[in-house]
């Protein structure tokens, strides 16, 4: 497991060997980007960062880092929203800040150390779009409002799916109840999307109830509720289970405790359409910590506690522990 982060002005890495149970720090990136956090992606034999102002590679049998190709298609952007790894690209789309929202991408071939821009797609902008790809085609989610709150034109689509290897977006059905913050993972067949809160932004609520879409049908269909919504949580598929752990529990924008979940997680059986609880974890409930599943392991590290009073003045907690879980 690779991990890379800031520590001030400068980048941060370690592995960490769970047959060892071992921790090592790799050799710093140099300085850190301007605007972090960052995207990382495995290739099979590096682990590719990218944030504004920082691309690099990074080759665990060397030792080393090195500098991706600058590009002046990356410097419109002040990070991708999101970022995906298709066994031969590296693929980010939409994102933006303050009151941008893109919908456009960028692909990094390491076989040819180029970047290239994606087509035209016929998605409304997104900062933080939902998506993750399937074997053969990048799905993306949006919602339906810009940053200002302002509905999209109609004629943008809600969701597409983009194919490398003809270079083509094609509109697909879109999110029944359109939310933020959720999960989406494939299981080699679906696109399950879990978690996540509702699009309203002047009062958004956490929702239980997650959703199935099937490219071969272009249809959706509902999953049976979580005991409690989510939001800021990782989930990983196991080859049997969507594991989900982490993130919050309630939402409260009035002020106070911001509540993070229980110290368990959960798990949707898709052969049995139904969840069911995890052990619990021997680390603190949080938001946003990294996870990886290694083939036998579901691994969560890092993620914070967050802590608002009432005048609105909120402090963090960043852990630096954490677990790992296998499933039977």
């Amino acid at each position: 497991m690779l991990l890379f982060g800031t520590r001030g002005r400068v980048t941060v890495a370690a592995a960490y060997r769970p047959g060892e149970n071992s921790w090592r720090r790799l050799p710093s990136a140099g300085p850190a980007g301007t605007f972090p956090p960052y995207h990382a992606v495995w290739t099979g034999s590096e682990m590719l960062v990218w944030g504004q102002g920082l691309a690099k590679g990074y080759s665990p049998r060397t030792n080393r880092w090195r500098n991706l190709p600058d590009s002046a298609l990356l410097r419109v952007h002040q990070g991708f929203g999101l970022v995906v790894w298709t066994g031969r690209q590296m693929i980010g789309w939409g994102g933006g800040c303050c009151g941008d929202a893109f919908s456009d991408g960028v692909a990094y071939t390491p076989a040819t150390n180029r970047w290239s821009p994606l087509p035209k797609s016929p998605l409304a902008g997104a900062q933080r779009p939902l998506g993750t790809w399937t074997g053969r085609e990048l799905v993306v989610f949006v919602g339906g409002f810009d940053p200002d709150g302002k509905p999209w034109p109609a004629r943008l689509a809600r969701a597409a799916a983009y194919n490398p290897t003809t270079r083509t977006w094609r509109r697909i059905a879109p999110l029944p109840e359109p939310r933020g913050g959720a999960n989406v993972v494939w299981d080699g067949r679906e696109v399950l999307v879990v978690g996540g809160a509702t699009a309203n932004a002047a009062a958004p609520r956490l929702t239980r109830v997650g959703f199935v879409y099937d490219p071969a049908t272009n249809r959706w269909r509902r999953l049976p509720p979580m005991e409690s919504g989510r939001v800021n949580a990782v989930a990983q598929w196991s080859g049997k289970q969507l594991l989900l752990w982490g993130g919050q529990t309630a939402l409260d924008p009035k002020g106070g405790t911001v509540a993070a979940v229980p110290a368990h997680g959960l798990a949707y059986d898709p052969s049995a359409n139904r969840w069911s609880t995890l052990p619990p974890a021997p680390i603190l409930g949080r938001i946003g910590p990294t996870s990886v599943w290694t083939g036998r392991d579901l691994i969560v590290w890092g993620g914070d506690a967050v802590t608002c009073g009432k005048n609105g003045q909120c402090t963090t907690r960043h852990f630096r522990d954490g677990a790992a879980f296998r499933p039977r």
